[in-house]
């Protein structure tokens, strides 16, 4: 048996090997990876006005990360002006007002992991 120190993503895992020499797949089943050293740090949470301040919902249109936040409360938008832009599959696709208004919330950070139809921002 050789004991080994991988790491993955940043993670240290402790594996034990075990050599046969054979070539074929050990007889017993393998054993479920050793818990990690360290856990990863979570990213700090901006902070956020209250969830669904406007009665105008920005909602994610896929499902991704977000990339960039275009605006800030209290802005002013057009119909169609990008506020929050969202990475999917390497694509930057931006999330736009419906509407002509104000935003009223931020309800997202960059980096934050979004599923279709979350909703992102209001505006009122």
């Amino acid at each position: 048996m050789k004991n080994y120190t991988i790491t993955v993503n940043g993670v240290a895992y402790d594996v034990t090997v075990e050599e046969n020499g054979q070539g074929a797949a050990p007889a017993a089943p393998a054993r479920p990876a050793a818990a990690p050293k360290a856990a990863p740090k979570a990213p700090a949470a901006a902070p956020k006005t209250s969830a669904g301040a406007g009665s105008v919902k920005i909602e994610a249109g896929a499902a991704g990360k977000v990339f960039k936040i275009e605006k800030k409360v209290g802005d002013a938008v057009k119909k169609g002006d990008a506020v929050i832009i969202v990475e999917a599959m390497k694509m930057e696709i931006p999330m736009v007002a419906p509407s002509d208004g104000t935003v009223a919330s931020i309800d997202c950070s960059v980096g934050d992991a979004v599923e279709a139809g979350t909703v992102l921002a209001t505006l009122k």
